[in-house]
């Protein structure tokens, strides 16, 4: 129970980026997150009950629901997780008559959740047209706030494989100029989104490298992006945060062959790249083959980049 739980809180984890440390969460969220790592999801109403009772259905409080909703989808319990999401839901809507949606950190992450969910839910009980279209909907109504990248990822998870590659900017770089994707057209293609904060894309680096070194014709691409901070979390001006950006590439992400990196918000938003790494195998003909948010071992991404390096064979009449 609790290796499933574990497994439940990193798939959520990966879900929110930046995501701030669970210690840097309020005490509601800490303890129930705490109660599904332990498997002990029945606690969960009491602590949410305690704290509505203490400070009310606060932001706090909704963001510990998003996560109770998380946990009973993972254990199959859809019309729970269902009740839970649309709880957080319609919380996140009464504040927002007095509030904006950045005003408390807790708002987008339990909103986000709930709109998440319910999109699963719906794809896991063969509704996915049904979920196709939620999900488009909310990308429109939250199109100009922090968490269109998360719907978009989800809706990615849903349609994107067999589908053509959406495009990158590339105006901004770090390094060499980075071609458009339709000029990369013919060759095998892998995405590899990062962020300079992330420790999970310095991870993943050392295989994207060997993938680079073993397969000559691959193409390595590195979208990056800036947050409006450097190291410790210290605002900074564009200029100095794109020098930071560069200072990381450069120790960390230098050694990929080939690797060009454009610098743009909306190639994330357009992608869905709300998890950092996310990874994406565009092969010949500019179809993506693989969509993955979070981290992959070698063993899993090596022969999906086998796949994709084998030439398109023409069908002769």
């Amino acid at each position: 129970m609790r290796l499933f739980f574990s497994i439940l809180g990193f798939i959520a984890l990966i879900s929110i980026v930046p995501q701030p440390a669970r210690a840097q969460r309020p005490e509601i969220v800490r303890q129930v997150r705490e109660a599904l790592d332990s498997g002990r999801l029945a606690d969960c109403d009491k602590l949410l009950a305690a704290h509505r009772a203490a400070a009310g259905a606060d932001g706090a409080y909704l963001e510990a629901v998003s996560w109770v909703a998380r946990g009973e989808f993972a254990a199959k319990d859809y019309p729970a997780a269902d009740k839970y999401a649309a709880l957080a839901r319609a919380g996140v809507f009464d504040l927002l008559k007095t509030h904006k949606l950045n005003d408390d950190s807790s708002l987008p992450l339990a909103l986000g959740a709930s709109i998440e969910v319910r999109s699963q839910i719906l794809n896991s009980t063969g509704r996915k047209t049904e979920a196709v279209a939620f999900l488009q909907g909310e990308v429109k109504t939250w199109w100009a706030t922090p968490i269109r990248a998360r719907i978009q990822k989800n809706l990615n998870l849903i349609t994107l494989q067999g589908r053509r590659a959406p495009s990158l900017e590339t105006k901004e770089y770090l390094g060499s100029p980075p071609p458009s994707l339709l000029a990369l057209r013919g060759k095998p293609v892998l995405l590899f989104f990062w962020a300079h904060w992330c420790g999970d894309c310095k991870a993943e680096s050392s295989i994207v490298e060997r993938l680079g070194k073993e397969n000559p014709g691959l193409v390595v691409v590195g979208p990056t992006q800036h947050y409006g901070y450097v190291e410790g979390g210290e605002e900074a001006s564009r200029e100095a945060e794109s020098r930071y950006i560069e200072s990381i590439r450069a120790k960390y992400y230098g050694q990929i062959p080939r690797m060009t990196v454009p610098v743009s918000e909306e190639n994330f938003k357009a992608w869905g790249a709300s998890t950092t790494p996310t990874l994406a195998l565009i092969d010949r003909l500019g179809i993506v083959r693989l969509y993955h948010p979070g981290r992959l071992t070698y063993e899993e991404l090596a022969p999906k980049v086998a796949a994709i390096l084998k030439p398109v064979v023409a069908i002769r009449k």
